[in-house]
């Protein structure tokens, strides 16, 4: 995998859809929507981030994210929930290892939203996204180890859980343990074959 290919991809970002979903760049329409939950301290409980201050903050962040985007070096999509044409939350890459065809994913969802399987539709899409037209061999996920919640998520679409990295991230003054899970290719493969196998 090359750089240049993650920049002219990501510099023109395709839009995503699943059956509830569509999955778009972010940009200032989407202020209100992600105040509603970046200002949220459960939301941010456990995230390397602290809480949105006020809707300005949001702004302000949004409009650094076009400049990123525009460079084509900024990897995560809006979720919107159709159903309610609202923004819920994000959900893309965080990182590449060009040198191993691997990356690290990365997401977050409005609260009011939880429960609903929508974060597992978009993971399930991006990792699609990436073995499929990426090309990539491995993603893999974190989590701040009581996070229990995230590590369902990445569980119910096909990864494994890895282990726990010791005092791995220094967050809010404070380090945490950091739980690691990932899904090779081969393993989505396989994964795609069962799920045709089962629908014919």
């Amino acid at each position: 995998m090359k750089k240049e290919k993650i920049y002219r991809v990501f510099s023109h970002l395709p839009e995503l859809t699943t059956e509830r979903l569509t999955l778009r760049k972010m940009s200032l329409i989407d202020v209100g929507d992600m105040y509603e939950y970046a200002s949220r301290n459960d939301v941010t409980k456990y995230v390397t981030w602290y809480p949105h201050p006020d809707r300005a903050y949001t702004n302000e962040y949004l409009h650094y994210i076009g400049t990123r985007y525009a460079a084509g070096m900024f990897y995560d999509w809006a979720i919107v929930y159709e159903p309610d044409c609202k923004m819920v939350g994000t959900c893309g890459f965080t990182s590449f290892n060009f040198l191993a065809d691997s990356a690290e994913v990365g997401y977050v969802l409005n609260p009011e939203y939880w429960g609903k399987g929508i974060m597992k539709e978009a993971l399930t899409r991006v990792l699609k996204f990436g073995f499929e037209h990426l090309g990539l061999n491995r993603i893999e996920a974190r989590y701040i180890e009581e996070n229990e919640r995230s590590r369902h998520v990445m569980e119910s679409v096909g990864m494994s859980f890895e282990g726990v990295l010791r005092s791995a991230m220094l967050v809010k003054g404070h380090y945490v343990n950091v739980g690691v899970c990932s899904i090779l290719r081969e393993e989505w493969l396989k994964k795609q074959e069962k799920s045709s196998a089962k629908t014919e």
